[in-house]
C-alpha cells in the first residue's frame, strides 16, 4: 500500500521568468557600463573608496551574468540522468555570487588598513562626480530588479542584494569625496572603503547561508518540520508518522517524502488525499511524495529510523520498498 503521488509545481516557478530574465539583462548592461567608468576613475583619482564600489560593481556584473547563466541552465528540462533538471544552477550561481563578495570585502578591508597608516591624496572633485553618476546607475538597475520577481527568487535576489549595497557604495564615495574636498581628511577615504565592505559582508553572509541550507538539504525556514509532523499525525486513521523530509530544490520550489502508518483495516486513499490537502493548504507545499504503510512493513530493511522525534538519513530506501507495495501513484510535472 506504499502510494507516491506528485502535483505539478509549475505555476508558482515559472511566475516572472521571463520578466527575471529581461530584468537582469538589462541591469547587466547598466552595471557593466560604469563598472568601467568607476574603474578608470578610482585609478585616476587616487580613491579607493571608488575602486572599492567599482570592485564592488564587478560583482554586480558578474552576479547578473551568472544568475543569466542560471536561468538558461534552469529552463533546461529534466532528463533520466538529472531528474530535477538544472534548477539547482540557480542556488549554485548565488552560492558563487555570495562567496565573491566575501572576497572582495577582504580585499577592501586590507587595501584599507594599509591607507589608514598614510591616508593617500585624492582627486576628491573628480571622484565625487563619478560616484554620482556611480549612483544614478545602482538606482536604475535596482529599479528595474525589483520589477522582476526578486522577492521569492534566491538568485534574484542575491543580484538584487549587489546592486542594493552597491548603491550604498556610491553614496559612501560621495560622502568620502565631500569630506576630503571640504575638510582635507583624505583618511575619510579608507574609513568609507572599510562601511562599504561591511555593509557588502552582511548582504555576502546571508545570501551565502541561504544557498548552502539549500544545497544541503535543509529544512526550508519558512516551514515548521515538527508542526509539519504533528499536523499529518492528527489525520483520522494515521497512527504513525516517520521519516520527514521537507527541502528546497530551487528558490519557490518546495518538496517532502513522508511515510504514514495507519490503521491496518483502514482504506489509504482517503488518507492519501487528506494529507496532499493538508500539506498544500496549510503549509504550501503541492510536490509531496507520502506513503502510506500498514504494520507489516519491515522499517529495518527500509533503513527507516523508528523512535520518538524527527529522523534524519539516506534516501536510498526510497526505491528499495516499492517492488514489496503494488499500490503506488506517480504523476509527473
Amino acid at each position: 500500500m506504499g502510494l507516491h503521488h506528485g502535483h505539478s509545481h509549475d505555476h508558482g516557478h515559472t511566475h516572472g521568468k521571463g520578466a527575471n530574465k529581461k530584468a537582469l539583462l538589462i541591469s547587466l548592461c547598466i552595471t557593466t557600463t560604469f563598472l568601467i567608468i568607476e574603474v578608470i576613475g578610482g585609478f585616476l583619482t587616487n580613491s579607493l573608496a571608488l575602486l572599492s564600489d567599482a570592485g564592488h560593481m564587478l560583482s554586480d556584473s558578474s552576479a547578473l551574468f551568472l544568475s543569466l547563466i542560471a536561468m538558461y541552465f534552469a529552463s533546461k528540462p529534466p532528463s533520466p540522468a538529472k531528474t530535477y533538471g538544472f534548477y539547482r544552477f540557480e542556488i549554485l550561481a548565488a552560492l558563487i555570487n555570495g562567496v565573491t563578495l566575501v572576497l572582495i570585502s577582504l580585499y577592501i578591508f586590507w587595501e584599507a588598513i594599509e591607507r589608514l597608516a598614510a591616508p593617500p591624496e585624492v582627486s576628491s572633485l573628480s571622484m565625487m562626480g563619478i560616484a554620482f553618476v556611480g549612483l544614478l546607475a545602482n538606482i536604475a538597475a535596482a529599479f528595474v530588479l525589483m520589477r522582476g520577481d526578486y522577492k521569492n527568487n534566491l538568485n534574484m535576489r542575491s543580484a538584487f542584494l549587489h546592486v542594493l549595497g552597491d548603491m550604498l557604495g556610491s553614496v559612501g564615495a560621495i560622502a568620502a569625496g565631500f569630506l576630503m574636498w571640504m575638510f582635507g581628511w583624505y583618511i575619510a577615504d579608507p574609513i568609507i572603503s572599510i562601511v562599504v565592505g561591511v555593509l557588502i559582508m552582511i548582504s555576502a553572509w546571508r545570501v551565502t547561508k541561504e544557498s548552502v541550507n539549500v544545497l544541503m538539504e535543509g529544512t526550508p525556514s519558512s516551514i515548521d518540520t515538527q508542526k509539519v509532523s504533528e499536523t499529518l499525525g492528527m489525520i483520522a486513521g494515521v497512527t504513525y508518522v516517520h521519516d520527514l523530509h521537507i527541502w528546497t530544490v530551487t528558490s519557490g520550489f518546495d518538496a517532502l517524502t513522508v511515510h504514514l502508518e495507519v490503521k491496518d483495516d483502514l482504506p489509504s486513499y482517503p488518507v492519501l488525499q487528506e494529507a496532499l490537502h493538508v500539506l498544500r493548504d496549510q503549509f504550501g507545499i503541492t510536490h509531496a511524495t507520502v506513503q502510506i504503510e500498514n504494520s507489516a512493513v519491515r522499517h529495518d530493511e527500509m533503513m527507516c529510523q523508528i523512535g520518538p522525534g524527527l529522523d534524519a538519513h539516506d534516501h536510498s530506501h526510497d526505491h528499495a520498498h516499492d517492488h514489496s507495495h503494488p499500490a503506488h501513484k506517480h504523476e509527473h510535472d
